[in-house]
């Protein structure tokens, strides 16, 4: 950064909305758990909960990049928020018996091990987030709203066949993830070619 290029605040609108999505977290999860999903009423709030908190997720990476306000913050709690709130989801379908377990610790065992292998990599170089990655949350997102709803079998499949496919990308990209670190690592590692 040049000494005539100011730092970016962190105090700016899109760390706020992230601030405001890991604070929708509990909320969320309280109306998705009360009295063991049962209640239909809290559900649809549930819903409204999750839409909200994911519309800031796409709100805030818009305005941080138009405006230029991207942070190191930003960097960091942006997913950090993001899988908190597809945690939950996850973790609180399988609790009231809407979302099979195998699917939530597929999906966490592969969100938990490419943020560690990120952060591991950082001094070869940042990781950036893929095409398929995008697909995947956009993907998880709407099978995990669709699944909160209490709706019917019709809907019910549409949300089961769009979280098998949030699966399957979820497991192909995070192979994708392994890959490119390792080309990562191979790159930043190998010696100089000092030849005239």
């Amino acid at each position: 950064m040049s000494a005539s290029t100011p730092a970016v605040s962190p105090w700016n609108l899109p760390n706020a909305l992230t601030l405001l999505r890991i604070a929708m977290v509990p909320v969320y999860g309280v109306l998705l758990l009360t009295d063991g999903g049962t209640r239909t009423d809290l559900r649809w709030w549930a819903v409204g909960v999750f839409t909200l908190a994911m519309l800031t997720d796409r709100l805030d990476g818009e305005i941080a990049r138009a405006k230029g306000l991207v942070t190191d913050f930003g960097k960091v709690a942006d997913p950090i928020a993001d899988k908190t709130l597809t945690g939950m989801g996850l973790v609180g379908l399988s609790m009231i018996g809407a979302l099979w377990w195998w699917v939530t610790i597929i999906v966490l065992v592969r969100e938990v091990g490419v943020t560690v292998l990120r952060f591991a990599v950082l001094r070869y170089g940042v990781i950036p987030a893929s095409r398929g990655g995008k697909l995947k949350t956009t993907l998880q997102a709407v099978g995990l709203g669709l699944l909160t709803a209490p709706l019917g079998p019709p809907w019910w499949w549409a949300a089961v066949a769009v979280m098998a496919a949030a699966v399957v990308v979820t497991i192909v990209t995070g192979v994708d993830y392994v890959g490119r670190a390792r080309r990562l690592m191979a790159q930043r590692s190998a010696p100089a070619d000092t030849s005239p």
